[in-house]
């Protein structure tokens, strides 16, 4: 071992230095398994003493060593190098493979031939000499034939030609279409995995490593779950996606979910994950409130002092100790400012409408709750509190009530709440949630409200500022415009699909309602 560390050493600089010096952690030798050369995991590349000791029987150590490094950093600076990335193969490859651990096999292996062909395409390496002296599933003889085809060298595979000729013609180095081909290389690919899977071999990784969705830093995860929500199809197949690989990322991590940005011995419900990445795509802004008078005096500017006005009022340093008019100066007080709690941000009570009417969010996105999704990470992101009214058919129970909290998944997980059932609020409910300070009201329904009146009257008599966003279009909101318009702390806007949301502005109303 110590050996093997001593070669480490000295090859590392070397293998630094031809791959423009990336960023990475001094690699480690580890007990690994002899099958496996190598893994990564916080970007730290761990090679397998054992995997070393079996090639060198044919190898120089030093080139098995080097070719490994070649590999790992390879796959590092050009694929994936990133979650986002990562996370983009494997859903493609499960849109045409529907067994999770082949698709997830057929992404590993893709992302192989990317990075070797860019290393071999670019660089002097021992990769070649590697292949061809590895033991060989059949899996390994296809991907060595196909590197015969696309490197021009002989790895010593006399089978699966045809299925290497279609493979070669992949674009593999052209980032911008890997979505189309990896689709085309697991469509081709799937027969091999079917019959390695019928053999009981459902998931064996390639002989240089498999690639661990839990390698990535918890910035790099937080990224590419945006990334999925904004380009998933809908909330189911954002659940899916991350219902296959929810044991990757648990697996050495402790499995609290930490790692997706919920916080220690939280388990993941993915419905309220998806609107909570997805709301962070937007970043609605929030019109702070002016400020406000203190009612305190404060010294502002000088001016000269004069004979009956008061002596506590001089600035003996200026006025270089002489008190005579024209020559002493005075200090000149005003009224002071000051800004209102939590930097002139109020806090926001979201009112959202979960009735049978409303799109189920689990099923398809919800607009309503995407929007006070973002409505709600608007105002946390500045600090303010937030509260909700989830209401469907008050009066048969169907209303949920959280009070003001910070609380991401309590606030998401109200939004997300869906009762299905009849359309009435209850007034009472929404007062218990006012507040002397004046919070920011967001409401979003399609107003087929049965006690529509009782919140009209409501919303009239309130000072607050108003932000409505109403959903479709029916006679209901026509007449809730109409009994707002003459209102300037109410805004409202109408959502038909995602376009709008971007376009809402929180607390937008004429700036003279709060002068003080």
């Amino acid at each position: 071992m110590q050996q093997l560390d001593d070669i480490l050493r000295r090859i590392w600089p070397l293998v630094r230095a031809r791959h423009f010096f990336p960023e990475l952690p001094a690699p480690r030798i580890s007990d690994g398994k002899e099958r496996v050369g190598l893994e990564m995991k916080g970007k730290r590349i761990a090679l397998s003493s054992s995997f070393i000791s079996a090639m060198a029987r044919d190898l120089d150590v030093r080139f098995v060593i080097e070719g490994l490094l070649d590999h790992a950093v390879s796959h590092y600076i050009y694929c994936p190098w990133n979650f986002s990335a990562h996370l983009m193969l494997y859903r493609e490859a499960r849109s045409v493979i529907p067994d999770k651990n082949m698709a997830r096999t057929a992404a590993d292996r893709f992302m192989d031939v990317v990075a070797d062909t860019h290393c071999v395409s670019l660089k002097e390496t021992p990769l070649p000499a590697l292949y061809r002296h590895l033991p060989k599933s059949p899996m390994d003889r296809a991907i060595c034939a196909l590197y015969q085809k696309i490197w021009g060298v002989d790895l010593g595979v006399e089978e699966f030609d045809a299925l290497a000729s279609r493979l070669s013609r992949i674009p593999y180095l052209d980032r911008s279409r890997w979505p189309d081909s990896m689709r085309r290389f697991a469509l081709l690919v799937r027969q091999l995995l079917e019959e390695e899977a019928a053999d009981g071999h459902t998931e064996r990784p390639s002989r240089m490593g498999a690639h661990d969705l839990n390698q990535y830093p918890p910035q790099e995860i937080e990224k590419g779950l945006k990334d999925l929500a904004a380009e998933a199809e809908s909330p189911a197949e954002f659940e899916s996606i991350l219902q296959d690989i929810q044991d990757a990322l648990d697996q050495g991590r402790g499995g609290d979910g930490r790692e997706i940005g919920l916080g220690k011995g939280k388990r993941i419900d993915f419905n309220i994950l998806y609107y909570m990445k997805l709301a962070q795509q937007y970043a609605l802004p929030v019109r702070k409130r002016p400020m406000a008078k203190s009612g305190a005096l404060y010294p502002h500017h000088h001016v000269s002092w004069e004979a009956g006005k008061p002596f506590h009022d001089i600035d003996p340093w200026k006025s270089f100790g002489r008190i005579m008019p024209g020559l002493t100066k005075s200090w000149q007080r005003l009224e002071g400012e000051m800004y209102g709690r939590e930097y002139g941000t109020p806090d926001c009570m979201v009112v959202i409408d979960s009735s049978g009417s409303m799109v189920e969010p689990r099923k398809e996105i919800s607009h309503a709750v995407l929007g006070a999704a973002c409505a709600a990470d608007a105002y946390l992101r500045n600090g303010a509190s937030v509260a909700i009214y989830n209401f469907s058919d008050a009066g048969a129970g169907d209303e949920r009530i959280l009070p003001y909290t910070h609380s991401r998944m309590k606030i998401y997980g109200a939004l997300c709440h869906y009762f299905g059932g009849g359309t009435r609020l209850f007034v009472e409910s929404i007062r218990t949630l006012q507040t002397d300070s004046l919070p920011d009201i967001f409401l979003i329904t399609d107003m087929q409200i049965t006690n529509l009146d009782n919140l009209v009257r409501y919303l009239n008599g309130c000072k607050n500022r108003i932000t409505a966003v109403l959903i479709g279009v029916n006679k209901h909101i026509d007449t809730f415009r109409k009994s707002m318009s003459l209102h300037p702390n109410v805004q409202i806007y109408g959502v038909e699909n995602l376009r709008d949301i971007p376009e809402i502005v929180l607390g937008k109303i004429r700036e003279y309602l709060y002068a003080g």
